[in-house]
Parts: structure tokens; sequence; C-alpha cells
């Protein structure tokens, strides 16, 4: 592994990581119903980092391999979605409309690991983990939906169900 790239793409998930301290859960989030399965609070800071030392690290093996553009391709477009999403879904309050980047984010998670594991097996398995943590936060993203059906629109849904 290339260790000058493991940083950059490390740098590539640290901005994606800043969303969730430029929009933090507060008490908007604290106030939702939530399923019973909810992974505990501490938890999320925790597997993020681990999930973005895996995703650069497995990023740093696949980009040294011949014929791995498409694979840096998506892997470009899944921190897109994943950049995305903490907006959506903490700041805009759109937990019906953070579906759409979530939907795009487990696409484009699951296409990266699928091809990473033909560019070289060690990066494909340092993404399951991945595939597994957006499988479970796209589920809770759409629980949270069925439970808070007022306040899956965001500030006019709740003005909305007033």
């Amino acid at each position: 592994m290339d260790i000058g790239l493991f940083f950059v793409y490390l740098i590539a998930c640290s901005a994606a990581s800043a969303t969730g301290a430029l929009f933090p859960t507060g008490p908007w989030y604290a106030a939702l119903r939530k399923p019973s399965w909810t992974p505990p609070n501490w938890l999320f800071p925790v597997a993020w980092t681990s999930l973005y030392l895996l995703m650069s690290a497995a990023a740093a093996r696949a980009a040294v391999v011949e014929g791995a553009g498409f694979g840096l391709a998506l892997w470009s477009v899944q921190i897109a979605f994943n950049t995305l999403w903490t907006p959506v879904f903490f700041g805009l309050k759109r937990m019906r409309a953070a579906l759409v980047p979530m939907a795009g984010l487990w696409l484009s998670v699951t296409a990266t690991c699928v091809v990473f594991f033909t560019l070289d097996f060690w990066a494909g398995l340092m993404f399951v983990p991945y595939v597994a943590w957006v499988t479970v936060a796209g589920a809770l993203n759409l629980a949270m939906v069925r439970l808070n059906p007022g306040a899956a629109g965001g500030p006019a849904g709740d003005i909305a169900a007033s």
C-alpha cells in the first residue's frame, strides 16, 4: 500500500466526516422516535473513524492496480454521497429526502466493494464492513421516516403535521 495515497484518500474522508461536525445531531434528533435496534450514540464516531481508515486503505491498495480507474471513480461517487447525506438528514432535517443520497450511497459502496474485490482481495474485504454499516444506516433512516411521519419531511413537514 502506498502511504501517500492512503493519506490522500484519508483527507477526502476527513472532508466527508467534517459534515458531522457542521451538522450535529442536536435536540431534534434526540426527540425523534427510533427503532429499538438503533446503535448507541457513542458507536457512530467509533464506527466512522474505523470505516474511514479502511476506506482509505482500500482505495490506496486498489489505486496501484492496473485498470483501477472505474473502481476509484466509484470510490469518488460513494464519498460524494457520504458527504451529502449528513447535511440533508441532520442539516435540513429531511429524513425522507435523505433516503435518496442513502440509496446512492448504498449502491455506490456496494459497487465499489465488488469492483475492489476484482482488483485486490484485501481492498474488497476492507469495504465489507462499510457495506454492512451503510445497510444498517439505510434501514435506520427508513425506520425513522416510518416512526416519525410528521417530522420526516423536515421543518415544513412539522408545520404541515400540526
